[in-house]
């Protein structure tokens, strides 16, 4: 079976906590994890969140700076226009894509200036009409993220999407669980399935477990997209480093996924590989005589012992065996022969 080649996204986001030179570490990193995008995040806090609105229960645990102000947080996290271009350039310098999330249209038509391959549709927006809209008129493919959605959520997205302009076959939806971490026991990682069925899409999965297993295990069931948070430290102050993989983890889990592409990307058929034919032999056993018999000894199942290699008789043979006549006399431990018998059957 032919298995397409796993989308990798490892998000950057807003783990550069500001710092310019760190969002050039995190390009570092996803490049010599084996990455294909490196992804971050483009908003304006003024255009995102109103200054009342708290931080979620997570970004308190996580920063714990006695400021509940969710605008406050994100206002240092903005990525200047600028550095888009210079970080872009510098991914692609070292042979990774660069990609970023919109979560708001203004920044949606700055993206456009970097002529994404795709735009990433968060989580946050999925109910978001004139984003959603707004998006799809671009024409571009789009991957959109369903943390907290219920299936009927994500199919009236779909359609706001199809209604304005997007044809389906360029829409992943990502399975997603936006709890920070995610517990293990909230993944429901069939969900991606669900949405495959029943929505007629293609899926991924947008991981935020700790570890590398639950990605691992999406890909093996079908998902053609992962995304998954790392950082330079989980011990780095900021809202989503304590959910992210770190260095060494982004490129145990890439390669992880690479061997799981190869591993079911077989005939699906089931035969003997080419690797293990020359095992075959080795493994299995011949019939062998347990004893010493005499010419016209009648063989019992006793009279007989199975040993490897199996370059003899198979023992699946056994019952037309048993109870032939002996033509010769044998010594024990001596492969057995057909032409040694008079075969009853």
């Amino acid at each position: 079976m032919q298995v397409s080649k796993t989308i990798i996204i490892a998000e950057a986001g807003v783990n550069h906590n500001g710092d310019f030179n760190k969002a050039r570490e995190l390009i570092e990193v996803a490049a010599d994890a084996g990455a294909d995008y490196v992804k971050f995040q483009t908003f304006k806090a003024n255009k995102i969140v109103d200054k009342s609105a708290k931080k979620a229960e997570y970004q308190l645990r996580n920063i714990n700076d006695g400021n509940d102000s969710q605008y406050a947080m994100l206002k240092k996290l903005e990525m200047p226009e600028e550095w888009h271009f210079r970080l872009q350039e510098y991914a692609q310098s070292l042979g990774i894509a660069f990609l970023s999330t919109a979560f708001d249209e203004e920044s949606v038509d700055f993206l456009e200036s970097l002529n994404p391959d795709f735009y990433k549709i968060p989580s946050g927006e999925i109910t978001n009409k004139p984003y959603l809209e707004h998006v799809a008129g671009k024409g571009k493919k789009l991957i959109m993220s369903t943390g907290m959605a219920d299936i009927e959520e994500v199919g009236e997205a779909v359609n706001v999407l199809e209604n304005a302009g997007l044809e389906k076959s360029k829409l992943t939806l990502l399975h997603c669980n936006s709890e920070y971490p995610t517990p293990m026991r909230d993944v429901n990682l069939f969900a991606m399935l669900h949405m495959q069925k029943e929505l007629d899409v293609k899926v991924g999965y947008s991981d935020h477990t700790l570890g590398i297993e639950i990605p691992i295990a999406a890909v093996a069931l079908g998902a053609s997209v992962i995304e998954k948070h790392f950082t330079l430290s989980r011990n780095m102050p900021g809202p989503d480093h304590k959910a992210s993989l770190e260095p060494k983890e982004l490129k145990g889990m890439v390669t992880a996924i690479r061997n799981i592409e190869l591993a079911i990307s077989g005939s699906g058929e089931k035969k003997p590989s080419q690797s293990e034919k020359k095992n075959l032999q080795l493994s299995r056993k011949s019939i062998y005589y347990r004893n010493n018999l005499n010419k016209g000894h009648k063989v019992q199942t006793t009279d007989l012992i199975m040993l490897r290699p199996g370059n003899g008789v198979s023992p699946m043979n056994i019952d037309g065996i048993v109870g032939s006549t002996m033509l010769r006399n044998v010594k024990a431990f001596e492969l057995l022969d057909i032409n040694h018998l008079s075969l009853w059957k």
